[in-house]
C-alpha cells in the first residue's frame, strides 16, 4: 500500500490505538478494529468530530449534470459543506493528526479511503492542526457553510458523484416539507 494513514483526534494524548466495536454493524462491520483514513481523503475529517458534513468530489462516471449542478463552476477538487451553527467550533477546534503504519491496516472503503486494522497500531508520529481552515484549503478544498445540509445532501445521495455523509446526527433538523 502506497497511501500514507491516518486518524485525527481531539485528544493529544494517544499511545495506543486499541480495536473498538464496529461503529455500523448493519453496514457489514463486525468484530472490532482500529480506523484509518487514507491520506487522500484526509480532509474529510479536518474538522470537530461530530460537525455534520456532506463531502464529495467528481469520478470519471460523473454526469455533466451533477457537475454543474453540485460543483457549481468550482475548480477545487473536493467539496465539504457544513452546517453555518458549526462555524465558530471549526474555527477554534484544534486536531491531532496521528500518522499510522500502514501494514496491518486493509482498505475497507475505496471510495471513502477508509481502512481498518484488527490489532493494537502505535502512532508513528503526531502533529497539532491549529488552523483547520488553512489545513482544509490547502487540501484544494472548497469549503461551503450552509444554514442547513438536507437539501445538499438529498442532492448529493442522489448523484453521480462520489460522496461520503458524516456525522448527520447531529444536523439541524430536517426542515418539514
Amino acid at each position: 500500500m502506497s497511501e500514507r494513514l491516518f486518524h485525527v483526534s481531539d485528544d493529544p494524548h494517544i499511545e495506543r490505538f486499541d480495536p473498538r466495536p464496529a461503529p455500523n454493524p448493519q453496514a457489514g462491520q463486525v468484530g472490532t478494529m482500529v480506523w484509518a483514513i487514507g491520506e487522500r481523503l484526509l480532509h474529510n475529517y479536518l474538522l470537530p468530530r461530530n460537525c455534520p458534513r456532506v463531502t464529495f468530489y467528481v469520478l470519471p462516471t460523473t454526469t455533466a449534470a451533477d457537475r454543474a449542478r453540485l460543483l457549481c463552476g468550482t475548480n477545487a477538487r473536493f467539496v465539504i459543506a457544513i452546517e453555518s451553527a458549526w462555524w465558530h467550533a471549526v474555527r477554534s477546534a484544534r486536531l491531532y493528526l496521528y500518522e499510522l503504519p500502514a501494514a496491518p491496516f486493509v482498505q475497507m472503503d475505496q471510495g471513502a479511503a477508509y481502512y481498518i486494522a484488527r490489532e493494537p497500531i502505535y502512532p508513528l508520529a503526531v502533529e497539532p492542526i491549529d488552523d483547520l481552515l488553512t489545513a482544509l484549503l490547502a487540501r484544494d478544498v472548497e469549503l461551503r457553510i450552509m444554514p442547513s445540509l438536507w437539501q445538499l445532501y438529498d442532492q448529493v445521495v442522489g448523484s453521480s458523484l462520489q460522496y461520503s455523509i458524516i456525522r448527520m446526527r447531529y444536523a439541524q433538523p430536517r426542515p418539514a416539507l
